[in-house]
């Protein structure tokens, strides 16, 4: 199982960003798919999830209106647009492949891209 997040960097403040996660090794559409991020010192956060069909999202409300969750099941991708950067934003960003299995779940992790916010 691999999920790899890609297109962190520096941006400034009001910018954008586009976070794409390739995931492989299991059946994608059977899971939801999430973005948290990680702040130094703090915890981790949900920022944004989709269910396996695609047809339900939903965010934290610090970044409601300003950033959008999709995702792809044919190529096995789901991407976190990002407008509107501020930088209380800047953190590392984790995509998260979630699915309940009888009594237990299946969770998996990418290993983090950094989103850093400054003038």
């Amino acid at each position: 199982v691999q999920l790899v997040e890609s297109g962190g960097g520096l941006v400034q403040p009001g910018g954008s960003l586009r976070l794409s996660c390739a995931a492989s090794g299991f059946t994608f559409s059977r899971y939801d798919m999430s973005w948290y991020r990680q702040a130094p010192e703090k915890e981790r956060e949900l920022v944004a999830s989709i269910s396996s069909g695609g047809g339900g999202t939903n965010y934290a409300d610090s970044v409601e209106g300003r950033f959008t969750i999709s995702r792809d099941n044919d190529k096995n991708t789901v991407i976190l647009q990002m407008n509107s950067l501020k930088p209380e934003d800047t953190a590392v960003y984790y995509c998260n492949a979630r699915r309940r299995v009888y009594i237990t779940w299946n969770d998996y992790w990418g290993q983090g891209t950094q989103v850093t916010v400054s003038s």
